[in-house]
């Protein structure tokens, strides 16, 4: 019985490697193994074949491309065989969206030499516009520029070159300010600070795509507080000890410059360094509230006292009308107060 069975097994397997002359496979289910390949072939099939004198001589089926790119049933021997370009170029069948990803890179040399002198034109006009100018820019382009260097992961690089240029902007700005006449110094920085935190309003949304994933994320600091920041050290700084006696002696002679202009420099300097209200408090103070402590009820006389002051201080300088003003006011106001009394009263 068990020479039968081992007959049986036997004969099956003869059956299943039933081949021809040139050794090819013509059993049941070999002819199929051969079309579909190596891979789908038993191991000892592909034995066999891997013995023989050479491939197999059965018929050619046309390659059929998978959705991943790779060629179903194309053995090396046969695309060696056919050598056309074809062939190839179904085998690395490159994604048309990353083809045309490769050809928009930006490369570094690509930034310097395009990308970042639009930029640099672009910050110029900027940081040198008057207020109510016309800049014949376009926001778009510069938006679209600086979002494609991030992408490319120029940031860093982008990021420096704003600072050294916004940088090189402020010294030579601090300069001109050096050289200026006291009497118009207090004016050229009022316009300058101005001119400088207007630029920033422009600057800085442009900038967005770069704050928001590099310098928020990387560095943990804020683009505005870091151009902030530079007009502090490289201008404020500098020229703070000069300025504030300026100021000072500029609010003890009334509109020896204009109101505007002297709450534009302190709310300023309060903007860029807080603790400057330490170097004149009273100055500070009326612009900027909760400056000085609370008045206390014991201190009413002194406040009393230096309102009277002021008071007589514009009276020395001519400033009466205002007085004369109220008095005559004051009588019309007395005047009818009387007549409405008597007018109640039934008197005419």
């Amino acid at each position: 019985m068990e020479e039968e069975s081992m007959e049986e097994e036997g004969g099956g397997g003869c059956e299943a490697m039933m081949d021809d002359q040139n050794h090819n496979n013509w059993g049941a289910g070999g002819y199929g193994r051969h079309l579909l390949g190596p891979a789908a072939a038993p191991l000892g099939d592909r034995l066999l074949r891997g013995a023989a004198a050479g491939p197999p001589a059965g018929p050619e089926l046309p390659a059929v491309p998978e959705a991943n790119g790779v060629l179903r049933g194309c053995e090396p021997g046969g695309a060696a065989g056919k050598g056309g370009a074809g062939a190839i170029a179904a085998a690395i069948n490159i994604n048309a969206s990353t083809s045309k990803f490769l050809m928009n890179v930006i490369t570094i040399e690509d930034y310097k030499s395009t990308y970042w002198p639009k930029l640099d034109s672009a910050i110029d006009q900027l940081l040198t516009q008057s207020p109510g100018d016309y800049i014949p820019i376009s926001y778009e382009q510069i938006y679209s520029c600086v979002y494609k260097c991030v992408c490319q992961q120029h940031s860093e690089q982008m990021y420096s070159d704003l600072i050294k240029k916004i940088t090189n902007h402020l010294e030579r700005v601090s300069k001109e300010l050096q050289a200026s006449p006291p009497d118009l110094y207090i004016e050229r920085f009022n316009v300058a600070l101005g001119q400088y935190m207007g630029a920033l309003q422009s600057i800085v949304p442009l900038f967005i795509y770069m704050n928001k994933f590099y310098i928020e994320t990387k560095l943990n600091r804020d683009l505005k507080d870091d151009l902030i920041k530079l007009f502090t050290e490289h201008v404020a700084e500098k020229h703070i000890y000069n300025l504030m006696p300026l100021l000072l002696e500029a609010q003890s002679t009334p509109f020896q410059i204009t109101p505007s202009t002297m709450a534009n420099i302190v709310k300023g300097l309060y903007t860029l360094r807080p603790e400057w209200v330490q170097m004149a408090p009273a100055l500070f103070s009326k612009f900027i509230p909760n400056i000085l402590p609370p008045a206390v009820e014991s201190e009413l006389q002194e406040y009393a006292a230096q309102d009277q002051k002021l008071q007589r201080e514009l009276m020395q300088n001519g400033f009466t009308r205002g007085d004369q003003s109220r008095k005559r006011a004051g009588e019309e106001l007395t005047y009818n107060g009387s007549s409405a009394c008597a007018s109640s009263r039934g008197y005419r």
